[in-house]
């Protein structure tokens, strides 16, 4: 009986020790972006998001609260994500000159502000395990930026609209969570990881299908859960 108890507790710790190798990745993206290596710091982001796309349903495969519970999971986490997601992300934007000058500081200053309040929010999910707001994907809203390098101006107000999202009641679906459409979510979850790969890998020069692809992927994450909102509002 001891044997099966001592897996069961191997198990559950490799997890936590999985979601913190997030914070090794956020330290290697730190100093790609110090030394404006912006194609190896999105590397490093992509790794780190990998990780959190995995890490949670192997915790709640492997019982990690019942069998490792000293450590915190969420809470690890949610320390991660904010250096992953937010704080790296955007400082990217604006040291690498993409949105400089005073966008560049209204962006500096929404961002960070903004998702240390979401990332508190005790109502981030839904019952359906979407989220509640805007999850503050600024790493993925900083690989776009960085391909389609649009005016700095479009780039803050696109901010501003999506740090107000984040306190807003829109849902927005989880990868993996989320059970409605979650085969198609999840290939397309796929397709776009596969896309900021190559985009980051290639100078974020992506061009002809590749950019559309990159495009679409990027449209449906962050629609897919409005989408399903209203689908609901029509069918009451």
């Amino acid at each position: 009986m001891e044997q099966p108890r001592k897996w069961s507790r191997t198990r559950a710790h490799s997890v936590h020790a999985l979601t913190a190798t997030g914070a090794v990745f956020a330290m290697f993206a730190l100093l790609a972006a110090v030394e404006a290596n912006w194609s190896w710091m999105f590397l490093w982001l992509l790794a780190a998001l990998l990780v959190d796309g995995i890490d949670g349903p192997l915790a709640r495969r492997y019982d990690v609260d019942l069998h490792a519970a000293r450590f915190d999971g969420v809470l690890l986490d949610l320390i991660i994500d904010y250096l992953t997601y937010v704080f790296i992300p955007a400082y990217a934007l604006y040291a690498s000159g993409i949105v400089p000058g005073w966008p560049g500081w209204g962006m500096l200053i929404v961002i960070p502000f903004a998702s240390a309040l979401y990332f508190a929010d005790v109502r981030m999910k839904t019952e359906d395990a979407s989220f509640e707001g805007f999850p503050g994907c600024w790493n993925m809203f900083a690989l776009v930026v960085f391909v389609l390098q649009p005016n700095p101006w479009i780039v803050l107000i696109l901010s501003l609209v999506l740090s107000v999202a984040m306190f807003l009641p829109i849902r927005f679906v989880h990868p993996v969570r989320t059970a409605r459409w979650r085969p198609l979510t999840l290939a397309v979850s796929l397709a776009w990881m596969v896309l900021a790969v190559m985009a980051a890998w290639g100078e974020f020069g992506l061009s002809g299908a590749w950019a559309w692809a990159f495009g679409l992927t990027s449209t449906y994450l962050l629609l897919a859960g409005p989408l399903q909102q209203l689908l609901d509002l029509r069918g009451r």
